[in-house]
């Protein structure tokens, strides 16, 4: 399953970040200094030589900075998931959930997908379930009905 989401770097929310810092023992003075960055950043829009009122946005990272994917990823790091059977490999903002599974026994894989999506939910992550798409790949010798689509926040996901 390969995981879209929507709008990744704007929907880190500071707060949330500096307490998952925190907790992962990131030194305060490199925490504020980086939750400072993130909040009362001033943005406004220029068009022809004409520019919008400011407005200060305190949501996301800045787009087009190097540090954008790395605050990112240090915004995930703590949904992780590694079994011999399924995992959940990240880099920056794609993520994808890799599953074998024996028998039609998909449990595993599927309470990861859930997992995942209620992670991303209760961190303001948004996924776009029209941009997921999950591949199957099936080895078995005789055909057999492809699984059952998979559904994220209510939306089914598309197979390729």
């Amino acid at each position: 399953m390969f995981f879209d989401f929507s709008s990744a770097f704007n929907t880190i929310q500071p707060r949330l970040l500096g307490d998952k810092l925190q907790l992962a023992g990131v030194d305060h003075h490199l925490t504020t200094w980086i939750l400072d960055y993130l909040t009362h950043r001033p943005q406004f829009v220029r068009v022809q030589g004409f520019e919008s009122d400011r407005l200060l946005c305190s949501t996301g990272a800045p787009q087009g900075t190097v540090l954008a994917p790395f605050l990112f990823t240090l915004y995930t790091a703590d949904f992780s998931y590694n079994t011999p059977s399924c995992h959940l490999q990240k880099f920056s903002d794609d993520s994808a959930v890799v599953g074998l599974i024996t028998d039609g026994d998909d449990r595993e894989y599927r309470g990861l997908i859930q997992d995942f999506a209620d992670w991303c939910l209760r961190n303001n992550l948004q996924i776009n379930a029209g941009k997921t798409k999950e591949l199957v790949v099936d080895f078995r010798r005789r055909r057999h009905s492809p699984p059952a689509p998979v559904s994220i926040q209510g939306k089914r996901t598309s197979t390729l």
